[in-house]
């Protein structure tokens, strides 16, 4: 085998590893809030993230509180299953797009719960790790008993019953999901603006 043809199967050897890291990475989030596991929630981000995800916007851990409030509150069980993903990598930066299904036990209001969406994120490799950056969580349609209001962002979370006037204003002043390249996981790079996180925390009072 040539240098050249050695050099050409590092470099893929190098971007299956890439991916997979990427790709567990992923997992360990969704299986961190499952599990309420705080710890392992935080390995999936860089500690100076930003996190966009409806009603909440801000750091990791800020995030993982609020995610484990929320869910052990609303819901007796869940499930966050990832489905497709999409992966760009460029040197120690990635941009991803994975499909997720989030099916819930909710302890008001109905039952149970189906909805899914996107977790668009920016990826960066520090000191070898590939770990969340920066991340938005775009929601795409939700089991409902009548035909949604697409422009009501409210309508397709799980805890829709539960959220007061002005949390349905917070979210349905953030990011958007869109059927064409205005869609924020076409965004280079994926950046989640401070004024929404800052925003947030006043909302918390």
């Amino acid at each position: 085998m040539t240098d050249a043809a050695l050099n050409e199967l590092e470099h893929e050897i190098r971007e299956l590893w890439d991916r997979e890291a990427i790709r567990q990475c992923l997992h360990r989030y969704a299986r961190g809030v499952d599990r309420f596991d705080r710890e392992m929630i935080l390995s999936a981000f860089h500690p100076d993230a930003l996190d966009e995800h409806g009603k909440f916007v801000g750091t990791p851990d800020e995030f993982a509180d609020w995610a484990l409030r929320q869910h052990s509150g609303a819901h007796l069980s869940h499930q966050h299953c990832l489905l497709n993903h999409f992966c760009e990598i460029d040197g120690d930066t990635a941009h991803a797009e994975t499909y997720f299904m989030f099916v819930s036990m909710n302890r008001q209001g109905q039952p149970l719960t189906i909805g899914g969406g996107r977790y668009v994120d920016r990826l960066e490799r520090r000191d070898g790790a590939w770990r969340i950056a920066a991340r938005v969580c775009l929601r795409d349609w939700s089991q409902t008993d009548q035909r949604p209001d697409m422009d009501d962002l409210s309508s397709f979370t799980s805890t829709r019953a539960l959220l007061t006037e002005v949390e349905r204003a917070f979210m349905n002043a953030g990011r958007r999901p869109s059927r064409d390249r205005t869609d924020p996981s076409y965004d280079r790079p994926l950046r989640v603006d401070p004024a929404r996180r800052d925003a947030w925390r006043a909302m918390q009072g």
